[in-house]
């Protein structure tokens, strides 16, 4: 869908999203040279501008498992700026293709509402890398590496009977008013390990939105920058079109 679209039905720039689950979400679908099976896969996220208000707001790296060609639903990895977790929160779950949550380990750092989200401190304006990979036999842990110390906490392990991942993408879920204040998240490194070990990087990404009808806000933006995708709300116009592709400059 077009932005002219969104704008001729009545852009949603106020109020809260009316969504099923509150949220408005924008995503980053990675452009890579093979799409896979993929034996690992990396983004590095820094929240430049974080959140004003007291709301949670999700940046997630997400995969989908595969073995053989069957699809066994999809993970998603990231920082949560979570209203339980006044320092900062970090996610790994994951909901399986038969239905329901993917099941999983139980995690070492303190949980704050579950087993997939957990209290981990974080700072905005500092980046931090998250990976999935193989743990062991249908287990694919996320890590994360706080970059400015070099320090790499395991988040816990899904349990899915999977060979490999596909279909990386990135993307922002925001629970806050359409007009609460700015906010600005970059996403850099979009890494991609093959079977074989070669590495691949995503310079370029397929925008989506979530649409008016879906409750989405029309004031989310994605722009490219030098070596990142920075992801915005609040802004008071869109202006890259739905299923456009960006690229890094």
């Amino acid at each position: 869908m077009k932005w002219a679209n969104r704008w001729h039905e009545g852009p949603r720039v106020s109020g809260a999203p009316p969504s099923p689950n509150g949220a408005s979400s924008f995503h980053l679908w990675w452009l890579l040279p093979d799409a896979g099976p993929f034996s690992e896969v990396s983004a590095v996220l820094e929240v430049v501008t974080p959140p004003a208000v007291t709301r949670l707001y999700f940046w997630a790296l997400q995969v989908s498992f595969v073995d053989a060609g069957r699809d066994l639903g999809a993970g998603h990895t990231g920082l949560q700026w979570h209203p339980g977790a006044p320092q900062g929160a970090v996610n790994w779950g994951g909901y399986s293709s038969a239905g329901g949550e993917l099941q999983g380990t139980r995690s070492q750092l303190p949980p704050v509402d579950g087993p997939n989200t957990c209290h981990y401190p974080w700072s905005a304006g500092r980046p931090y890398r998250f990976r999935v990979s193989a743990a062991g036999p249908g287990a694919w842990r996320s890590e994360v590496t706080d970059l400015a110390v070099g320090t790499t906490t395991a988040v816990r392990d899904l349990l899915v009977p999977a060979s490999g991942l596909t279909g990386p993408v990135v993307w922002s879920e925001v629970f806050a008013r359409c007009d609460d204040p700015a906010t600005e998240a970059r996403w850099s490194e979009l890494e991609a390990v093959d079977m074989s070990g070669r590495k691949l990087r995503a310079s370029s990404v397929r925008l989506t939105y979530q649409s008016h009808a879906d409750g989405g806000c029309a004031n989310t933006e994605t722009r490219a920058g030098p070596g990142y995708f920075a992801q915005l709300t609040g802004l008071e116009a869109p202006r890259s079109p739905a299923q456009e592709v960006i690229s890094l400059p």
